[in-house]
């Protein structure tokens, strides 16, 4: 009976992988046979598929296995990682995408020759190769074989040992992955992610929802209560100093960490960089905002159902990061465990070709071809791209299984590594953007000086100091560093924003209207899990900061869509 599950299982993957393969080549049918087309989809992404790009793009079996893990062992706090990205989509949108677009920049490191000099480019280079390879494609990779090897038992399903299995496992999921990348180009990651998001937003809904049917023995409105009434310290977003995100961090080093990924991280804004126009990056981007404040009810609810179904009554888990695979292995009925599977290998599959296809992107554009001597055609580059992501995709699955050691859990052993790369690159951007005299010497002082600062507080001292403010006291010495550099050896001319731009410049007219909803819904998120909120059970106050939020918000739309309209008549 069992193997007939699996069957079932793995013919309904197949069938809805494959309708999806299918609608992505037809989408992508003749037009990755140039450069732009391959790395940039032809300049043509509407805000839809830019936004469900972005979002499959993100959310993977990391956030699935790694923020349901969080909730179950610790409670809400980690979300911040989520909901307040909302701020970052907003400053992408707003400040920087105009600028990307007007540049006509393939990859950011262009961006950073065209302001600083190829050995600033360089570094940003190796920084993002190292990062990507070491940390952000192999636990993609480990996260989604974790929650496969859960669903199907796969070490008594093959009779082997757990570790042989993982390895397997990764090899299998990773290679399948490698298929879009390699083959179709950032268009066909595109289609392929909008059509797998849809997939992950009904699957990330469905779950909690069965989760608290099966938490009140049949009733969603009891199960709801339990998890309301009950242990209600696990809502609690507000994080303490012993929280995996304390609440002051949000105000120091998460606005950069997150600025840094949605504002300059290759792998994702290489989608807007390959928008239509101004207007529909902007759509894309804040919509891509408006989804993640769903994140907390599809990624971090589950586990805290999981430690009411579970740690409540005894079963306690192995591993925080087993909460999600468990619990879908016991609330998803066989019908739907296809879907399930599918939408779990197309999420992680998004992230990672994604990333393949920028590390791809990088190493041609800005490694190989400055290095060749001779002009390349497109075709030649392309090559050399499938042959770099079958490299890079090698090397992350020989890295993958070495995640399972992470004694921390996945998701917060992801969060520290990244912070050799993040922060110097976002403080280089900011200062290359918003500065006309800094020399290029200042960000190569200032990247370097990271990487040992960073791996000296977090390692070898270690400081009392939560990972993520260090962020922030780093990323405000490395700006003075840069501005010192400027002060006392500037360059002996401004350097000039040259507008170069493919694509309309024409800014959305609900840019900002759409920002401040967003704000809305991100302080909204954190009073309702807070002592103000479910935690302590809705005080009076919790309606004052409710109508204060939307007062505040329907005044300052009414008051944008003015500022646009007058600024349009002029």
């Amino acid at each position: 009976m069992e193997s007939d599950q699996i069957f079932f299982t793995l013919l309904s993957c197949v069938f809805f992988m494959g309708l999806v393969g299918w609608i992505s080549y037809q989408k992508t049918k003749g037009s990755v046979d140039d450069k732009d087309g391959y790395f940039l989809a032809g300049r043509g992404l509407t805000g839809i598929f830019i936004a469900g790009s972005m979002l499959l793009t993100n959310l993977s079996a990391e956030q699935l296995i790694g923020l349901n893990g969080s909730a179950y062992g610790y409670n809400m706090s980690a979300m911040a990682w989520e909901v307040t990205a909302g701020f970052a989509t907003i400053v992408m949108a707003i400040l920087l995408l105009p600028r990307y677009l007007a540049g006509a920049f393939t990859t950011l490191p262009g961006f950073l020759k065209n302001r600083f000099d190829d050995d600033v480019r360089r570094l940003t280079v190796i920084l993002f190769m190292v990062g990507y390879g070491l940390v952000t494609i192999p636990s993609i990779l480990y996260s989604g074989s974790v929650a496969v090897l859960r669903l199907f038992d796969v070490p008594s399903l093959l009779n082997i040992n757990y570790e042989p299995a993982l390895y397997l496992t990764v090899l299998a999921v990773g290679s399948i992955g490698s298929i879009y990348a390699v083959f179709g180009g950032l268009k066909a990651v595109v289609v392929s992610d909008t059509i797998n998001g849809i997939g992950l937003l009904i699957i990330g809904l469905l779950v909690p929802t069965l989760g608290l049917i099966v938490l009140g023995d049949g009733s969603f409105v009891e199960g709801l209560t339990i998890v309301a009434t009950t242990e209600t310290h696990k809502l609690n977003a507000v994080g303490s100093a012993t929280d995996p995100v304390p609440f002051g961090t949000i105000f120091t080093g998460m606005i950069f960490a997150n600025l840094f990924y949605w504002g300059t991280n290759q792998y994702v804004i290489q989608r807007t960089l390959g928008a239509a126009s101004l207007a529909e990056g902007q759509k894309g981007v804040l919509l891509s905002g408006y989804f993640k404040l769903l994140v907390p009810f599809m990624m971090m609810i589950p586990g805290i159902i999981a430690f009411h179904l579970y740690s409540n009554s005894g079963q306690e888990l192995l591993s925080i990061d087993l909460a999600y695979p468990q619990l879908v292995k016991d609330v998803l009925p066989l019908y739907l465990s296809g879907f399930f599977l599918a939408v779990l290998l197309g999420a992680v599959f998004s992230s990672f070709n994604s990333l393949l296809n920028s590390a791809a992107t990088l190493f041609v554009l800005d490694v190989y071809q400055p290095l060749v001597k001779s002009e390349l055609s497109d075709a030649q580059l392309i090559k050399v791209a499938k042959i770099a992501s079958v490299v890079i995709a090698l090397f992350s699955f020989m890295v993958a299984p070495l995640l399972q050691y992470a004694p921390e859990g996945l998701w917060q052993i992801i969060r520290i590594f990244t912070g050799f790369y993040n922060i110097p690159v976002i403080a280089v951007v900011l200062v290359g953007l918003f500065t006309q005299r800094v020399p290029a010497l200042g960000a190569k002082i200032a990247i370097i000086f990271h990487v040992f600062a960073y791996a000296l507080l977090k390692f070898v001292l270690d400081v009392e100091l939560n990972f993520i403010h260090i962020y922030a006291v780093l990323f405000f010495i490395e700006v003075g560093i840069m501005l010192l550099v400027g002060h006392f050896r500037p360059t002996t001319t401004d350097w000039t924003y040259d507008n170069e731009a493919k694509v309309s410049l024409v800014p959305w007219r609900y840019a900002y209207p759409a920002s401040f909803v967003l704000l809305a819904g991100i302080a909204l998120s954190y009073v309702l899990f807070s002592p103000v909120g479910l935690v302590d059970g809705l005080s009076d106050s919790f309606w004052y900061y409710v109508g204060a939020i939307i007062l505040t918000t329907v005044v300052a739309c009414r008051l944008a869509l003015k500022r646009y309209d007058s600024q349009r008549n002029v």
